[in-house]
This record gives C-alpha cells, structure tokens and sequence, in this order.
C-alpha cells in the first residue's frame, strides 16, 4: 500500500501500492514456470517455493492454497528471528491494499441498495473536500475512486519522513483521521484529469470510506464488519482503527529503511527492526485491517463465487480497464477492477489483490471459477536479497501463485 511509504501495489502493493516485491537468479516470466504437475506432489513443490523466497530476504513465510477437496499449508524461515520460532499456523497478521477489495465490496453493496450509483460524483457526499491543485470532487467518480482512474495524487508522497528509520520511530503511534490524510494529498496537483488515465491512489480509498460513512451513518469499519466479515464467519479478521497491536498469535514484523546513497534500484536496506506496532491509521481504508491465511482465502472465495455481491454489482467490479508498465511488469498481463486486479497466469489467469505495509506483504490468488484460492504471507514488506541473488523483474510470489491455482494436487 505504498509508493514511497507502502508501495503502490507496485510498490508492493494492492494492489499492496497501494497499496503493493521480487525474484530468481534469472528474470521469471509465466512461460518459464516449472509445472507442478511434474513435480512429486503439490505440497512438496509449494514447499519448495516458500524455501526459495527466503533468498530474498523473506524473515518467514507462511503459505496456505484452499481447494474445494482439501487445504494445503506450508511454511518456511522465522516468525521470530530472535527465537527461532516458525510463523504459526494461524497466524494474524497486517493484510495492507488486501482491505480495498473489501472497503470496494461495501460500496458497491450500497449501490445494489441504491444508496449511491458508481457514477455519482465525490461532490454529492462530500462537498469541498476535493479541491485546490487541480483536483476537483465534482468530476469524480465514485467509479474512479476505486478503479484508481481518478488521478488523485498519493497522501503517502507526504509521509516521506515514515521511509527513514528515525521517521518512522518517531510517527509509528501517531493517529490520522481520514480527513487528515487526504488533505495531505491536497497540497499535491491533481496526477491527470479524472478518466484519462490509471494510476495506484491509495487516497481515492479514503475517500470511497468516507462516502460508505457519509451514507450509512456508520464508519466504514462498522459497515465492513457487518456486511461481510460477520456474515462469511471470518473471526480472525480484524479492522483495528487506531489500536497498535497485533492479536496473537502473530509474527513479527521486520522493516528495513534505506541506507546512505540509496536508489530505487538498490535502496541499500540496513538491519531489519521490529515494526509490529503500528498505529494502522495511517493507512486506513487503504490498508489498516488484520486477517488471516485461511480467512484470507474464504473472503477471497467468497467473493469471486458472488456470496458478497449481487450479480450486477460483482460483474461492475470485475469490469477491467487498462492500468500502467509498471504494474505489468510486476503482474503480466495486470488489469483493474474495482478494488480488485486481474492477472495472467499459464492456465489463463486468476484474480487477486495484494498489500504491503510496514512489517508485513500478503499476495493472493483466485480461480476465476473460485474453486482454488491461495494466500501467502511475508513478514517483511522491505525485501533485501541475499549477496548475488538479483531480484526477478516479477513478483517474488509468481511461480508460487502459479503452482497453487494451475495444477491438481
């Protein structure tokens, strides 16, 4: 969930960059994937894919593929370092840009409610919030705010000082209302003019919950917990607001900041610290909530199999349009919904929403059937490979996601 401070889904995220890291020792593309089904079996080949992350530079890994006939769980490296303890199995922990497809889901259950319509304007609930710099709520849609067409500017581009390691120690527990956060993005120009183009913004889901809270009456937490965490049964899902902590059982979350002479290219990581607490209102809607692998998946399944949404309202969320190089590089093939991305795969793609915040990266897949879903969680969203292992120009979790949805146990 940042560009600079999380990751737009390319940066590690949601689609973790936004609210969204990496690698082989060659570039790996779908049509280089070892097939499973040459494998021995398809748990001893997930196992081997969860091995092969810790060379760039995952703490631990935690891997959980969910199929109508059974589950599948492995995991590899350290929950915690210090004691040499494996993630649990049912671990909590940060989920990042995986929450846009659930602050997404509650909007449009208000459409199919006819509380809004996709294409009414930020101005109608929210007037003169959206203004200055070229940015303008009434000539945006609710539509672009969550299919990151609205071209308005990131929030995160003013938290700069949260990538260095002082900035961040000294802001972890510092609390952000919604409004605060995009008045941030307001002392930025508009990116483009709403529609003409697609770029990552954490900011327009932020938005999008205020509207849910302007609506309902109710905050946007009150309103995802009780139309889809309570009724799919995920009690191991969380929408923290303010609290720092994590529930346990819970790995640790390790950050890395950039040392002296960083780039983009080699941002110089130095020692990981412990970045479990977090006062998760910094990313809010965009990125705050807690979950975990198995619920994780059952959301994920529940969602693309229409136990969320209505059928006009699923089919507008998985309405794709063109997004940028950046995110194709990472997700060949990437598309974008509403609060959800698709991508290609070698049995002909999958969906999926990923998310990055500090301590933590979780990646995901579906079958566009819904029959398989997987999730991965990294307890680092800050990767710094071992000497001599370059990271791929893909996602690090590619072969991985692609093992899990392509191939029968």
């Amino acid at each position: 969930m940042r560009k600079s401070l999380m990751t737009a889904m390319v940066a590690s995220t949601v689609v973790g960059a936004a609210v969204v890291g990496i690698g082989a020792a060659q570039a790996t593309t779908p049509s280089s994937l070892t097939p499973a089904a040459f494998r021995p079996s398809l748990s001893a080949t997930l196992q081997a894919d969860a091995n092969a992350l810790r060379k760039y530079g995952a703490p631990g890994v935690l891997v959980e593929l969910d199929t109508s006939r059974s589950d599948i769980r492995v995991r590899s490296g350290y929950g915690n370092i210090a004691k040499s303890t494996p993630i649990a199995w049912d671990a909590k922990f940060r989920i990042g840009s995986y929450t846009k497809p659930f602050v997404a889901a509650t909007v449009l259950q208000l459409v199919g409610e006819r509380k809004l319509s996709l294409d009414d304007k930020v101005e109608r609930f929210l007037p003169g919030l959206i203004r200055g710099n070229g940015n303008d709520g009434r000539k945006i849609t609710v539509r672009q705010l969550l299919q990151h067409t609205s071209g308005l500017p990131e929030y995160t581009n003013a938290m700069a000082a949260l990538g260095t390691e002082e900035g961040f120690q000294q802001s972890r527990l510092r609390t952000w209302t919604n409004a605060e956060l995009v008045g941030l993005a307001m002392q930025f120009p508009a990116d483009f003019a709403p529609g003409t183009r697609w770029s990552y913004s954490n900011t327009g889901y932020v938005v999008a919950s205020m509207i849910i809270e302007k609506v309902t009456g109710r905050t946007w937490q009150q309103e995802v917990r009780n139309r889809i965490v309570r009724p799919l049964g995920l009690r191991d899902t969380y929408l923290p607001g303010t609290t720092p902590t994590i529930p346990r059982p819970h790995p640790v979350g390790y950050q890395r900041f950039p040392g002296p002479d960083a780039t983009p290219e080699d941002p110089r990581y130095g020692e990981p610290i412990d970045a479990t607490l977090l006062n998760p209102s910094l990313a809010g809607p965009a990125g705050e909530m807690i979950s975990t692998a198995d619920d994780a998946n059952t959301f994920l399944r529940a969602l693309i199999t229409g136990k969320v949404l209505k059928p006009a309202q699923l089919a507008e969320m998985l309405r794709t349009v063109e997004t940028d190089d950046r995110l194709r590089a990472r997700w060949p093939g990437a598309r974008y919904g509403l609060g959800i991305v698709w991508a290609d795969n070698s049995c002909g793609g999958y969906w999926s929403h990923g998310g990055d915040i500090p301590g933590f990266m979780t990646r995901n897949g579906v079958t566009p059937d819904g029959s398989r879903s997987v999730t991965v969680s990294i307890n680092t969203d800050s990767l710094k490979p071992e000497p001599g292992v370059p990271m791929p120009t893909v996602d690090i979790t590619t072969d991985l996601i692609d093992h899990a949805l392509c191939n029968a146990r």
